[in-house]
């Protein structure tokens, strides 16, 4: 038996989304008949198309080589268009996740210069930082910090970001300024919360100042930033974001000047999507003309 062509449409849209409910959203239909259309084409291909993975689905081999039929399909009706205008191949949504410093300082400015030329696209960015996912259904892309351990994902190595100790200039009159490791010490610590770090490449004030104290703790580093200048303690920061502001002083910059690199993790099939591949050539040259700037003031 034949597969019927919208029943493959229907497998992308679950494929690009990870979710029944998503899929169906975005198609104007109910998840229960996404589900029986699912069910449909698998009776058609003899065997599955998704298998169950975490937080949504994941294509099989067998659904591997449909999506690969049906985005033939999708390219061939978007090219139903007026002749004298090609369609736009990069359109649709793209999901991805990255750190927070990253998302907004980096990403947000990439993908707004892209959309300039693509109004079609649509990115959705998740802040998050955690290792690579093993299964990252429903992801397009992840921007991570440290060497990623994945199987069956395409990694690419973007660059490198510095992070130092800084404190405010009010906080520092206050209570001086520190002129060694021993006495930084006696002052409180602003990063991240210890017992809910995922990333092993972040942990580098508890390995090079174990005896600093936490003073106030966060899983956001908008946070780590914001409480720093307002006097919470001395806060291990990425250079490029506590370099905008001048309140800030960066401390001891010889003992503390730990570099962490950002790598980009996909899908083994995200790249065959125009506008993936454009979302992913839009963050590469972003990092690179940024340079200088995630490096920090030496």
């Amino acid at each position: 038996m034949n597969p019927n062509p919208d029943d493959l449409l229907i497998l992308l849209t679950v494929s690009r989304s990870g979710k029944f409910t998503t899929a169906a959203q975005a198609l104007g239909l109910n998840h229960t008949t996404v589900s029986r259309r699912i069910a449909a084409l698998e009776k058609a291909l003899g065997g599955r198309v998704l298998a169950r993975a975490a937080g949504g689905w994941e294509v099989t081999e067998l659904g591997a080589e449909a999506v690969l039929v049906a985005e033939r399909i999708e390219a061939a009706v978007g090219a139903l268009g007026p002749s004298d205008r090609a369609p736009d191949p990069i359109t649709g949504v793209v999901r991805m996740t990255a750190t927070d410093g990253f998302s907004a300082y980096i990403a947000a400015p990439a993908v707004a210069r892209l959309r300039m030329e693509h109004p079609g696209l649509s990115v959705e960015i998740v802040t998050v930082t955690r290792r690579a996912l093993q299964q990252r259904s429903g992801l397009d892309i992840e921007v991570v910090v440290g060497t990623p351990q994945v199987h069956r994902a395409e990694a690419i190595r973007l660059g490198e970001y510095r992070l130092g100790m800084y404190a405010s200039r009010a906080y520092l009159k206050d209570n001086g300024t520190p002129s060694s490791i021993e006495e930084l010490t006696q002052h409180q610590l602003v990063y991240f919360v210890d017992s809910m770090l995922q990333v092993d490449d972040l942990d580098a004030p508890r390995r090079l100042v174990p005896a600093m104290r936490d003073g106030l703790s966060s899983t956001n580093v908008f946070v780590h930033v914001e409480a720093t200048r307002a006097g919470a303690g001395v806060g291990f920061l990425p250079c490029f974001m506590a370099d905008r502001h001048s309140d800030l002083v960066r401390l001891l910059p010889a003992d503390f000047a730990e570099l962490l690199p950002y790598w980009m993790v996909l899908r083994p099939d995200s790249m065959r999507r125009p506008a993936v591949a454009a979302v992913v050539q839009a963050l590469r040259e972003e990092t690179e003309q940024r340079r200088e700037e995630l490096l920090g003031a030496e």
